[in-house]
């Protein structure tokens, strides 16, 4: 399958008084349509800039960065799931879900019958009137997931969306992930520090360097699909993480090592 995610050695500089500071200094990738790619790195490598470029949050300071089109203009090109409850708190559970069909002019009947199928989906359905105020943080992300899924864009970026959840909270979404991803095979690519994680969801996992963040060296996740977190007892998870751990230990102590 052709690439849908392009990066040709991407560059990114932040100015500071001591002179330039690089970020991501010459990182390739290619994801495929339809693939679950998992970025892995250790803290201050460029994961989450790197996602905010392909998002055209930032800007690249050489190189190149992009998302191919697809054949259809009227799907957006990306949307992004941040760490953070990204909700409106002035708006329901369900205005929430629809607002991005909302920004492309999709009338109210149909916007808000597309917001219910995607509650539905993600077992907020009975909640399509509560505010943000009056659920959970779990519940919180739901919405935020199930919004950038109900905008249909052709690529999904993920920035540590479970990574502020609890361990049994964040259980239950990652099945819920996978669950989703089986149905629509949509193309993400997803930033991750937990390896377990990495390998559950992730078709590839790719590593990065401690800062700048470069690419270091990439796995392809062999098992089985559909999953669940029956998958993590499996002898092959098991070595997948071992092996990964053992090329991205290095990475993480000398990024502690930089910040001591």
């Amino acid at each position: 399958m052709e690439a849908k995610v392009v990066a040709r050695a991407a560059r990114k500089v932040y100015p500071s008084l001591a002179g330039d500071v690089p970020a991501i200094e010459g990182f390739d990738l290619d994801v495929r349509e339809g693939e679950f790619v998992c970025l892995v790195g250790p803290s201050g490598c460029g994961k989450s800039t790197f996602l905010r470029i392909l998002a055209g949050l930032e800007t690249l300071s050489g190189g190149e960065a992009y998302i191919v089109p697809g054949p259809d203009p009227s799907r957006p090109l990306n949307n992004v799931v941040f760490q953070e409850y990204a909700v409106f708190p002035w708006k329901t559970v369900r205005d929430n879900v629809a607002f991005g069909l909302q920004m492309r002019g999709v009338g109210r009947g149909e916007r808000l019958a597309v917001a219910d199928r995607w509650l539905a989906k993600v077992g907020l359905k009975r909640f399509a009137d509560y505010y943000p105020a009056q659920i959970s943080g779990g519940m919180k992300q739901r919405v935020s997931i199930a919004r950038a899924l109900a905008n249909d864009p052709q690529v999904l970026l993920m920035d540590e969306p479970l990574g502020a959840l609890d361990a049994q909270t964040r259980a239950v979404l990652q099945e819920e992930l996978l669950r989703l991803w089986e149905e629509t095979h949509k193309t993400v690519l997803y930033v991750t520090h937990s390896i377990e994680e990495a390998v559950l969801l992730g078709d590839r996992v790719v590593l990065m360097t401690a800062h700048p963040g470069t690419k270091k060296a990439e796995f392809v996740v062999d098992l089985p699909r559909p999953r669940d977190l029956g998958t993590t007892q499996s002898r092959r998870f098991a070595e997948l993480t071992g092996a990964i751990w053992d090329e991205l230990k290095d990475e993480v102590r000398r990024a502690m090592e930089a910040q001591a």
